[in-house]
């Protein structure tokens, strides 16, 4: 942070809110190191200034770092985006003007500035964009940066876990959040594909420009998936699908008696199976959730089940995995190769995954 920018938000806040140290001194004796801002340089993947000054601005313009903020922007080799914030009549400017030029020209992005109501207390060009669409357009270009093309491609993605009722209050289900799901199927829309997301109730938004489908059951999610198969290029597993379901629904709630009640179960569908026995053109990805033997388990589940790809994780873990939203996996091919991708976002995992497919 910048001393100016203090006076507005306390860098006190900043720390409590993103739990992290926040740099406004070059000179801070409280720091670690005594090149903090060469530290923050080398660290950053990526460097946003929000809201960007007229004065930052041009500092960024013409080389010059006399705080920690100039200072660390001179220094990084990170990819940055502006995004200014400011009076009209200082954007319109001939130097601002000049500056945002230069900027371009150097290679940094510029997320330009809305028309709305400004600190002045009149509307006008140079309020700032929302921080929703700052991070849509950032992370848009970071993505497009991974050069992963599924234009054209008809990928169905299935999420969260399914439901099988016992009674009308009882049912059998699992920790799925859908969480992974969703990533996948945001992800490959954002590539460019033309994504079905099957999923059972989760507790997540739906996704912009994807087509959503809920289902409740095994049964009512192969279905679905079936209904859609023969069409698609890819079909990715993600869904935690009950492997089995009672075999009688009760009309009417059971009622609490002395005795032990002996609830019979029958086996469910196994979609990835079937798709598996069915496919013809389609590349199929699998997800192993396994507490032990993890490798064996799910190598004998990317043979059995004739999958092109398997993402086999952990799920005895308690710092990743169901509800989180970070995760580590390996990923298991057909070709006898093996990939392990670290403890990472849900998010990232996902990009990995479509990655890999985009090879096969």
């Amino acid at each position: 942070m910048t001393k100016n920018a203090a006076e507005f938000v306390s860098p006190l806040t900043f720390e409590t809110l993103c739990k992290n140290k926040v740099v406004s001194d070059l000179f801070d004796q409280n720091n670690d190191s005594q090149v903090a801002h060469i530290n923050l340089a080398d660290w950053t993947d990526l460097a946003v200034v929000v809201p960007a000054t007229a004065d930052i601005i041009g500092k960024m313009a013409n080389g010059i770092a006399d705080d920690a903020v100039s200072t660390s922007l001179l220094a990084t080799a990170a990819p940055v985006f502006v995004v200014p914030a400011m009076n009209e009549k200082m954007l319109t400017n001939p130097a601002v003007k000049r500056n945002l030029k230069r900027l371009k020209e150097d290679g940094i992005e510029i997320i330009e500035p809305d028309y709305g109501f400004l600190a002045e207390g009149y509307s006008g060009r140079g309020r700032m964009k929302e921080p929703k669409e700052i991070f849509a357009y950032i992370d848009e270009k970071c993505r497009a940066e991974q050069r992963i093309d599924l234009s054209g491609k008809k990928i169905i993605v299935t999420a969260g876990g399914t439901v099988e009722p016992i009674d009308p209050v009882r049912f059998l289900t699992n920790r799925s959040s859908g969480k992974m799901g969703y990533e996948l199927a945001e992800n490959a829309a954002a590539f460019g594909a033309d994504v079905t997301l099957v999923h059972g109730p989760v507790r997540l938004a739906d996704i912009p420009g994807v087509e959503m489908v809920e289902t409740v059951t095994a049964d009512e999610m192969a279905s679905e998936v079936l209904k859609r198969y023969e069409e698609a290029d890819v079909v990715i597993m993600a869904a935690a699908v009950a492997d089995y379901r009672p075999e009688k629904f009760y009309d009417e709630k059971v009622k609490k008696s002395d005795g032990d009640w002996n609830l019979r179960l029958v086996r469910n569908v196994d979609i990835l199976k079937l798709l598996g026995e069915k496919k013809t053109k389609q590349k199929l990805v699998g997800f192993a959730a396994e507490t032990e033997n993890l490798l064996e388990n799910a190598q004998k589940k990317l043979t059995n089940k004739n999958v092109d790809l398997l993402v086999a994780n952990d799920v005895s873990r308690k710092d990743v995995g169901f509800g989180s939203d970070e995760n580590e996996v390996f990923l298991l091919f057909r070709n006898g190769a093996k990939k392990k991708i670290s403890k990472t976002s849900k998010e990232k995992i996902a990009q990995d995954v479509l990655s890999e497919l985009s090879s096969l």
